[in-house]
């Protein structure tokens, strides 16, 4: 059964908040992220700005998949990730 649009934006969320709180993560985490906005881009009524977000989370997903530290790609990204919290609250 499928997540909901609600629980996928919360999780897309709690991933994004931990990467930004212990500036770590793992690749698993990452293709978490990759699937979730691939889900959540299919929605038609998602607002054009979100859509943006999730275009740039999509690709700082695959970045960090393809890191060769995931960690040091987490901690360049920190203003980006409190940024993204902080849109995804404002849309959601």
């Amino acid at each position: 059964m499928p997540i909901q649009y609600h629980d996928q934006v919360n999780l897309l969320k709690d991933i994004l908040s931990e990467h930004q709180s212990e500036c770590c993560g793992t690749v698993a985490e990452c293709e978490q992220l990759e699937r979730l906005i691939k889900s959540l881009m299919v929605n038609t009524n998602i607002d054009q700005n979100v859509k943006g977000i999730l275009e740039n989370i999509y690709s700082y997903s695959q970045a960090g998949i393809n890191s060769a530290s995931l960690d040091q790609h987490i901690e360049s990204h920190q203003n980006q990730l409190s940024q993204w919290i902080q849109d995804i609250d404002s849309f959601s």
